[in-house]
């Protein structure tokens, strides 16, 4: 088997822009993926990197030889080594495609290729719930309590984040300048959602480094009272001399690692022991077994993994995957709440078979997902042939 084709695209969706890798072999298999730079700016700059990796590197190849092609990206592109999420994105999304043919070649899901499943469902947390919707601490508690009732049990918020007037997501803050309103703002926005979800549900704190370490460990010490699962991204995570000061002032689990590249971004953090959950990007790390490396690793320090799924439905179906193999698993994170047509990328989405706050865990063949090429072939912006 060989690839004859890559396709690539950028699905608009009003609010993510998720860049989407369809790659097609010589006997009608066919594989997808997605590059995790959907929000923010970038990919259309990550498409274009997945076209020339395409180009150079996965026509004409043996889809099969997962590792081969990888490090090919990583040793013969010479940015690979040190690269970031422009180019990571692009690798991550081939990957997927590549491991979403093996297991369609092979008869199986594609977490029986990483050493087979390790639970019977995938627990998840509901985000995006708050995400561009609340501005008051009163509108937290209002959503929070509208996701309680869909069943969740968990559930991660963005108390500091201001709203994006142009896509309505978050907004991060400029310069670090928490001022003294948005802490006292983001502060009660915790109480009150703890109050209205009660004791018993696990509420996440996502604070995406907006402010200065003194800031961060004084807010990480408000928020105590709370019983917060975890606080994430308290401070860049490339910045782990600053979590260590988190650490040692703040009694709350940590977590970080979105915003880290391939196993070796996160080497010190694991020796650091800064951090208890990592939390690498599928989308945007260098892919599946990229992340499965950094669980592995995570496990050794006795740190657990969380895979950051903040795209669209190939990237739930990938981390879906992942996690249903990852020993040291604490949560899944999930985005149930986007625009219908958010989910209209693939044909049967993850997003709509969460029940009791799980995902069972899958038995289709690769990721178990098929695009929705009637929704995105308007989007295609690449298109690498075998000449």
């Amino acid at each position: 088997m060989k690839v004859t084709e890559v396709k690539i695209y950028v699905v608009d969706t009003g609010s993510f822009r998720p860049v989407i890798a369809e790659i097609i072999t010589d006997e009608g298999l066919t594989g997808v993926g997605e590059g995790a730079v959907g929000f923010g700016v970038g990919c259309y700059a990550a498409a274009k990197m997945a076209e020339e990796l395409a180009e150079r590197f996965v026509v004409g190849k043996d889809p099969g030889e997962i590792q081969s092609i990888w490090n090919d990206f990583y040793y013969d592109t010479f940015w690979g080594k040190g690269a970031g999420a422009i180019f990571y994105a692009a690798a991550s999304a081939l990957e997927h495609g590549l491991w979403d043919i093996k297991g369609k070649a092979l008869g199986v899901p594609v977490y029986e290729l990483l050493g087979g499943k390790q639970r019977e469902a995938v627990p998840v947390y509901a985000n995006g719930w708050s995400e561009g919707k609340c501005v008051t601490p009163e509108d937290f508690a209002r959503r929070a309590e509208e996701v309680y009732k869909k069943g969740f049990r968990s559930m991660k918020m963005y108390p500091m984040s201001q709203i994006d007037p142009v896509r309505h997501l978050n907004k991060h803050i400029k310069n670090r300048n928490v001022t003294k309103a948005n802490f006292e703002c983001a502060v009660k926005a915790v109480e009150l959602v703890r109050e209205t979800i009660g004791p018993e549900c696990d509420l996440l704190v996502d604070v995406t480094a907006e402010g200065t370490a003194d800031m961060m460990w004084r807010f990480g010490q408000a928020i105590e009272p709370y019983h917060i699962f975890w606080y994430e991204e308290a401070m860049d995570a490339f910045d782990v001399d600053a979590y260590q000061v988190i650490r040692e002032k703040v009694n709350i689990p940590l977590a970080t690692g979105e915003r880290l590249y391939t196993r070796y971004g996160f080497r010190r953090l694991l020796e650091s022991r800064a951090v208890d959950i990592v939390q690498p990007d599928p989308g945007t790390c260098g892919g599946i077994l990229e992340t499965f490396h950094i669980g592995a690793a995570a496990e050794t320090y006795c740190a657990r993994i969380a895979p950051h799924n903040c795209g669209g439905p190939v990237l739930t179906a990938v981390a879906i995957q992942l996690a249903s193999c990852l020993g040291n698993l604490a949560l899944q994170e999930i985005f149930p709440f986007h625009d219908p047509c958010h989910y209209e990328i693939v044909t049967d989405p993850y997003e709509f078979k969460i029940h009791d706050g799980v995902v069972d865990v899958p038995k289709a063949l690769g990721l178990g997902i098929e695009l929705n090429h009637a929704y995105v072939d308007p989007f295609l912006v690449g298109d690498v042939k075998e000449t």
